[in-house]
């Protein structure tokens, strides 16, 4: 008996043992998880401190250079002009460059080409002055057609006569009972 009793100590060690281990080895994995997490929220965070990590010249060059259109006849952004041979993307990004590099603001070095070549150039009207005009006229026209549209339906509902409502058939309309009786006839087999 007292070996059977030693057997269950024994057993019952070695599965503390084993719960034991098992602990130890959950402690660990939460442990490598825990800085699996860490090491994924750093890279993340440089990722996002990277996104705006170049160079302000060129995204200068960018920003100005895709808010005009090439002038060859292409229609495209005068950055992105894929025209084999063209004549005027070379030597209006050489414009650009130079233009940049006197110190001009923005605004006029898009003035400056779009006294030289011309207000189509420019793939977006500047703001101020008339060209305010072509920023508010596409929503003006769009709201007065809408105001218009419904206006012009609330007067053809005004002009329609009202609805009458049909008169009750009963027994005391003799039209309508000889005209039950005719239909009566013509349906009969």
């Amino acid at each position: 008996m007292l070996d059977l009793r030693q057997d269950r100590v024994r057993h019952l060690d070695r599965s503390e043992a084993k719960w034991s281990d098992r602990r130890i080895s959950s402690r660990g994995a939460i442990k490598a998880r825990g800085r699996r997490l860490l090491q994924t929220v750093a890279i993340t965070c440089l990722m996002i401190l990277m996104l705006g990590a170049s160079d302000p010249s060129s995204n200068r060059f960018s920003k100005i250079g895709h808010q005009m259109i090439c002038p060859c006849g292409c229609t495209q952004v005068l950055l992105e002009c894929n025209h084999v041979g063209c004549p005027d993307s070379d030597r209006m990004i050489g414009e650009l460059r130079a233009q940049m590099s006197s110190g001009g603001t923005d605004t006029s070095i898009l003035n400056w080409f779009a006294a030289k070549y011309g207000a189509t150039v420019l793939a977006a009207p500047i703001r101020g002055g008339f060209d305010n005009v072509a920023w508010i006229a596409p929503f003006a026209v769009f709201f007065l057609a809408t105001i218009g549209t419904a206006f012009i339906i609330r007067i053809w509902k005004l002009r329609s006569s009202p609805v009458q409502p049909l008169k009750a058939t009963g027994p005391g309309n003799p039209e309508a009972t000889a005209l039950r009786d005719r239909i009566r006839r013509e349906t009969q087999y």
